[in-house]
Parts: structure tokens; sequence; C-alpha cells
């Protein structure tokens, strides 16, 4: 583990997020609950996976679990919050929506499907890679090393195109 502390992580999650137009949850103690599992889930698994789902252990099996994962920007445009409820919307934020069961939208294990637009591939000129977190889409060899919208890293993108 980095040594990393859930304060640092707190204060860097909520800068970057902020940056970004995301919101930690407003209950600083849940937060600091959730950000204590994803450091326990860094330090057992090497990465940081969402201490509210189920972890395989293998990396390539949970990268759409790993923080912030692949379905939170449509959980928190769907429900005010994602999943586990560490990044929550403007409106949970200043109390004008509250905050309420988030259902499950990883597909079960054996279950995900490949696109259907895969056999597009071999015609372009270059692949076209999608953030797998905030949906980002760009035409290039290789995805970009740091999403420039949501900060993911390379592995989490996959080609779209």
């Amino acid at each position: 583990m980095s040594g990393i502390t859930v304060e640092d992580l707190y204060a860097a999650l909520k800068a970057e997020g902020e940056k970004a137009g995301y919101f930690l949850n407003p209950d600083t103690s849940f937060v600091h609950e959730l950000l204590e599992g994803l450091l326990v889930n860094e330090q057992r698994f090497g990465y940081r996976a969402c201490p509210c789902r189920l972890a395989s252990g293998e990396r390539t099996e949970d990268l759409d679990i790993i923080c912030p994962c692949d379905y939170r920007d449509a959980d928190l445009s769907d429900h005010g919050a994602c999943y586990c409820a560490l990044y929550v919307s403007r409106e949970v934020l200043d109390g004008k929506q509250k905050l309420r069961p988030i259902p499950e939208r990883r597909a079960p294990q054996g279950q995900r499907q490949t696109p259907a637009h895969a056999d597009l591939h071999s015609r372009l000129s270059y692949p076209v890679w999608r953030c797998r977190v905030c949906g980002y889409l760009c035409a290039r060899e290789k995805p970009p090393a740091l999403c420039p919208i949501c900060k993911a890293q390379a592995e989490r993108f996959e080609r779209f195109l």
C-alpha cells in the first residue's frame, strides 16, 4: 500500500472531483468508512475496488468496479448518487434531493456482452477509445494514460470503434 491515509484520500478525491463537477457525500463519517474500505481493497488486491461490491481479486475482471466505477455517472444522473453513495449529485449535496437505494447496474459474472459495433474496428484508420467511467472518446493508436475528464487510468478505456 502507498501509505496514504483516509484523510489524504478524502482531500485528494474532494479536490479532484470538484474540479470535474463531482461531489463527495456530505456525510463525512460515512465517506471516511468507504475510503477506508477502498484502501483495504487496495492493500488486499492492489487496486481500489468498490467496497460495496464483491471483488474477484482479478484486476481485469474488476476493472468496472475500480473507483470511480464505470457506473458512477449513470447512477448520478438517474439516482443522484453512485451505488455506494461516495459520489452524489449537486441536488443531493444541496439537500434538494434525498438519497435512496441505488439498483445494481453491474451484470452478473459471465453475462457481460461484446459491443454490437465490434465489426467496424477493421475499417477505421485509428481505433476509437471510450473511457468506461465518464464516456470520453478519442481516436488514436492507444488510449491516453489518464482520461482528461475523470482522470481514470488507461486500463479503464475500452476499444469503442
